[in-house]
């Protein structure tokens, strides 16, 4: 026996194609949407453990800023304590200047001269006088500036000379007055060049302040 299906096959077909087209798409669809819902809850998730860091930095940079400040105050009050600590110093080692100046004008000041006036201006040193001879001024002058441990520089400021009266008024003297003017060595100065010039051994050397006080 023969059987003839009647009925529209081919529409019913279509339907179902149609049908499973549209469920396909809604289960894709569906899944998109449950990527991207997957997608933006793992974004909000970095972006709050972001924010949580990026707060936690702002702490810490807050707290060592303040930190920063302090020891900058510190470092401020430390250098303001070592001002005041070299004034102090200088001041106590200023207050011998006047004994070892007048020493050591007086070891190299030579027979047949004689000093008038002396002035110190800081480190600076103006002395006056009267030299029998300009030779006399020219010794004093080599003597301050390579043979003294405090003087040094020595510039003659003027010299010029004057007729004294004597008992022959034939052959009167001549005598020169002179101006003169020095540079006072520190005491540090001559610290600085001892330290380095003394033997590795430690042997001891004398200072020229203890003896310069002595004398």
């Amino acid at each position: 026996m023969i059987l003839i299906n009647l009925l529209p096959h081919r529409e019913e077909k279509r339907r179902l194609r149609k049908q499973a087209f549209f469920i396909g798409l809604g289960l894709s669809a569906a899944a998109g949407v449950v990527l991207i819902a997957l997608g933006y809850m793992v974004q909000q998730q970095m972006i709050s453990s972001q924010t949580e860091r990026n707060e936690f930095l702002h702490a810490e940079i807050v707290k060592l800023e303040d930190q920063i400040k302090d020891v900058s105050s510190l470092k401020a009050e430390i250098e303001s304590l070592k001002a005041r600590q070299k004034s102090v110093e200088d001041l106590q080692t200023d207050r011998n200047m006047p004994v070892y100046l007048l020493n050591e004008l007086v070891r190299q000041t030579p027979e047949g001269m004689y000093l008038t006036s002396i002035k110190q201006d800081g480190q600076a040193v103006f002395v006056s006088g009267v030299a029998q001879t300009n030779e006399r001024v020219s010794e004093f002058l080599r003597n301050t500036a390579y043979k003294s441990e405090w003087l040094e520089r020595p510039e003659l400021q003027e010299i010029k000379a004057r007729a004294q009266q004597s008992k022959d008024a034939r052959d009167p003297k001549r005598l020169f007055d002179f101006s003169i003017r020095l540079s006072l060595k520190r005491p540090q100065e001559l610290a600085a060049p001892n330290a380095a010039s003394a033997p590795a051994k430690g042997a001891s050397r004398p200072n020229p302040a203890a003896s310069a006080a002595k004398s």
